[in-house]
């Protein structure tokens, strides 16, 4: 499985604006992190986004890419409308690629 995480808007929408993915790959993963992952993106993908009510123009936008066996997914919240598993989601792959770094 292979996973993308873009972000956009936000106070800092010039920063990241030319900012590349992060991008990980389950392979190279320890097996526990894999499962931890695999269940995570089942949980997000089952899982709608809040409804927006028009607040948070400047929010930030998340979009979670997830490839598997040539079949593509893609998530997009926000901060102000993101479910509980998006949200739980993108704070492991946040974390993931802070330690990355």
């Amino acid at each position: 499985m292979r996973v993308t995480l873009e972000s956009y808007g936000g106070l800092a929408a010039a920063a990241n604006f030319r900012r590349r993915p992060d991008v990980l790959d389950t392979d190279d993963l320890p097996e526990s992190d894999a499962a931890e992952l695999a269940r995570l993106v089942a949980a997000a993908e089952a899982m709608p986004a809040e409804e927006q009510d028009g607040r948070g123009r400047d929010a930030m936008s998340y979009v979670i890419t997830v490839e598997v066996g040539g079949r593509s997914t893609v998530l997009t919240q926000s901060d102000t409308a993101k479910s509980p598993a998006f949200a739980a989601l993108l704070a492991w792959l946040r974390a993931h690629f802070a330690q990355q770094r």
